[in-house]
């Protein structure tokens, strides 16, 4: 499945909300978001619209990993019934 084009920072932060991830700070125009499921874990989040595809896959990379799934099926269940 193709990446979104055109999500932002921000929307990523609560698609991320259903794996426990929450804002625990911001500094300028990137977040910190953190979850404690399955160990504590950290990620940023740059707060700009859109975000470069790169970037988000990098971070989507990150959270799969510690999530122990693979980066195809946390796309899926993030963006599958976008439209």
């Amino acid at each position: 499945m193709r990446l979104p084009r055109d999500l932002g920072g921000e929307e990523l932060a609560v698609l991320l909300r259903r794996y426990g991830y929450e804002v625990t700070r911001q500094t300028g125009s990137h977040m910190r978001l953190t979850t404690t499921l399955g160990g504590e874990h950290h990620i940023t989040i740059p707060r700009h619209k859109p975000l470069r595809v790169g970037t988000l896959s990098g971070i989507l990379r990150d959270v799969a990993q510690h999530l122990g799934i693979s980066r195809q099926e946390l796309v899926e269940t993030l963006f599958g019934r976008r439209k």
